[in-house]
This record gives structure tokens, sequence and C-alpha cells, in this order.
């Protein structure tokens, strides 16, 4: 199981990323939940997905520190967008740009919209996983992911409007 913990800690940092918007406080989450995992690594079911067991803990663990602290610091990550070679300033510039903007909408979800659509768009988990990771019915699970993306297209469309 440690091996496989160790193989899926990419993922669990980007998604404790999306849940905190800043990279000391998601390796501080990740590393909060592979303890807690370890010291309760006998309430995993084996032959059950340890990556949505890992989720739900890292989720869990992210809420109770958010009722702990009331409020959190969020820093957007602005070197997300690697340079690539060949490519113009101005459109690095710009991606660089828009991911910030999208970051800052997604740090604006609710945290119930929030966490699924980062679920969904950021991992793949199918419905059903995410479903079981926060314990809610599939059908709450598509209509968090619609209202997310709704009022992120919403949000986007409206920044066009305004700079023409």
């Amino acid at each position: 199981m440690q091996a496989e913990l160790v193989s899926l800690l990419p993922r669990l940092r980007r998604f404790a990323l999306g849940l905190t918007g800043a990279a000391d406080q998601a390796d501080d989450l990740v590393q909060v939940g592979c303890l807690k995992a370890l010291e309760r690594v006998e309430q995993y079911k084996e032959g059950t997905s340890l990556a949505s067991w890992m989720f739900k803990i890292l989720q869990n663990t992210w809420l109770d520190q958010q009722r702990t602290q009331n409020r959190r610091n969020t820093v957007a990550d602005s070197d997300a967008i690697e340079q690539h070679i060949g490519e113009d300033g101005m459109r690095i510039h710009e991606n660089q740009d828009t991911l910030r903007r999208v970051q800052h909408l997604i740090e604006r979800l609710p945290d119930e919209q929030r966490v699924v659509l980062l679920l969904v768009c950021v991992e793949g988990l199918p419905y059903k996983e995410v479903s079981a990771v926060l314990d809610v019915p599939v059908g709450t699970v598509m209509s968090r992911l619609a209202r997310a993306r709704g009022r992120l297209a919403d949000a986007l469309e409206a920044k066009k409007e305004v700079l023409q």
C-alpha cells in the first residue's frame, strides 16, 4: 500500500492545491492526509480505490482546517504554465493571465462545487467514484458540477464582454 500511496502523491498534491490555492498549504495538507492514512491503514478496505480513499481523507482534513481557521489566504500559482520553445511571448502571457483568472474563479466557487469540479475535471474521477468520496448521490455530483461549470462559463463570458 505504501508504494501505491507514493505513486498517488502527484495527484494528491494537485487536488490539495486546488482545494487550498497555495503550494505550501497543499504540501502540508498532503502530508497530514498521508499521516492520517498511515495511522488508520486498518480502515482501508482492500480491493477499493486507494485514490478515492485518499481524496476523501484530504477533503475531510481540509474541511476540518477550514472550520478551525475561518478563512484561508490564497495565492495563485503564476508559474503553472511552462514556457514552450518557439511560442510567442504574448501568447504565453495571455495563457498565464487566463490561467490565473480561472484559478481565481475556481477558488471563489462554493466549496462543494469546487471539490466536485476538481475531482471530476482535474482528477478525472467518474461521477460514481466522486459520489462515494463525498458521500452524496450521483445526481448531487452532477448538479454541483453543472453549477460550477455554469458559474465559470458565465464569469469568463462576462470578462470577455468587458474586454470588448
